[in-house]
């Protein structure tokens, strides 16, 4: 056991699909606990702007989470929630009101999903009384530009014929008026600063464009790229025209199906690296200098997780205080090699025999107590054996 205390900081992001990056949190924490490391462990579980964000945020710091029925991505009604914080910060997560995974696959159809329900959320925020939004957008279901979110904070789209257009990418293409008198005025006004958590750097349009690359994980054919580009790029020809602003080319324009594009237009937003305003939010920075050690983690862990994910982020903060940073993974990919020049000191998969996906979901919780206890035994003995050679 080691006399003085050992403090560990435990930050890991969700495994998709499995465990929330709290259920996560938890699970490396009872691992060390079993392990009889002699430490007091601080719980900060992490996100990078997507799906988690909100909770992430409130375990962290605290909070009221707000829920309320919204429209959800194909029109229907869904229950959605947001977190708001002291200082009267809301966050928000797209992912909650207009996400992926509220469509089932064989729905998907990006030329009729809708981000309306995230301008639903962000019009409540506003109505009552939030200073500062916060939005994270990753995990869309819509590539509609945030034409629906749009129209819900009280921005109108007019066809040729004078006629108020519906929700939908569908619509973008038939734009030829946009009247923005009606837009939330507290927005309008420019009285409460929206920042965006968007980790990609696509435009709006193109081959590296919102259609392209992502559209048909959200179910569009080939067919429905094209028709949604070439509206994209419509869209953006008319928010240039009328508003007299130019987002088709803006890094992080073409994110969440053209949400970023917009956020920027209507909005007003920055759009910010996620995991450095989560980490800023949580106050990870400071728990992560006072630690001894820091445990992250993520579902997949390959060369990708270098560019604005969770392990990256924590382990940035590690290198700068000098703290080792250990990450377990759910799997290990190509490239993981690379984080090590990122902060990272060690990594790990949880993986303890050979598994198929759905058996290592199942189980996720169990094998990262196995792998953290693991961790947690070996820091104990070299810290038994540390202080055996002192005597």
């Amino acid at each position: 056991m080691i006399e003085s205390k050992f403090s560990v900081v435990v930050a890991p992001d969700s495994f998709k699909g499995s465990l929330t990056a709290v259920e996560v949190a938890a699970a490396i924490t009872r691992g060390l606990q079993r392990s009889g490391l002699a430490a007091d462990i601080r719980q900060v579980p992490m996100a990078d702007g997507g799906e988690g964000t909100v909770d992430a945020v409130l375990t962290a710091v605290g909070g009221e989470r707000r829920v309320l029925t919204v429209t959800g991505p194909m029109g229907e009604p869904v229950e959605a929630f947001y977190g708001v914080l002291e200082d009267g910060t809301a966050v928000i997560e797209m992912a909650a009101a207009s996400g992926l995974p509220l469509v089932p696959e064989m729905k998907r159809n990006p030329l009729q999903a809708t981000s309306y329900g995230t301008g639903e959320l962000i019009r409540d925020a506003l109505d009552r009384g939030s200073r500062r939004i916060l939005l994270g957008i990753g995990g869309s279901a819509t590539n509609d530009g945030g034409m629906g979110m749009a129209q819900a904070i009280g921005v109108r789209f007019i066809d040729a014929a004078g006629r108020e257009l519906a929700t939908g990418g569908q619509q973008l293409e038939r734009i030829e008026r946009i009247d923005a008198s009606g837009l939330h005025p507290r927005l309008a006004a420019g009285e409460v600063p929206v920042t965006v958590c968007c980790d990609v750097t696509n435009p709006l349009c193109g081959p590296n464009g919102a259609s392209a690359v992502y559209g048909p994980q959200k179910g569009a054919t080939p067919a429905m790229v094209e028709r949604l580009d070439k509206g994209l790029d419509h869209y953006a020809v008319r928010i240039a025209m009328q508003l007299g602003l130019m987002v088709r080319d803006v890094p992080g324009a073409g994110a969440a199906g053209g949400l970023g594009a917009g956020l920027l237009a209507f909005c007003r937003a920055e759009l910010k690296p996620g995991i450095r305003e989560v980490t800023a939010l949580t106050r990870l920075e400071d728990a992560v200098a006072s630690a001894q050690l820091v445990v992250t983690g993520e579902g997949r862990t390959d060369a990708q997780t270098a560019f604005g994910k969770v392990p990256a982020g924590v382990a940035a903060l590690g290198r700068e205080h000098g703290v080792p940073v250990l990450c377990l993974s759910g799997g290990l990919g190509d490239g993981v090699e690379e984080l090590y020049a990122h902060g990272i000191t060690a990594l790990f998969s949880i993986a303890n025999r050979p598994l198929t996906l759905d058996e290592a979901m199942r189980e996720g919780a169990a094998l990262l107590e196995q792998a953290a206890e693991n961790i947690g035994r070996l820091y104990a003995a070299a810290a038994a054996a540390a202080h055996q050679q002192q005597g």
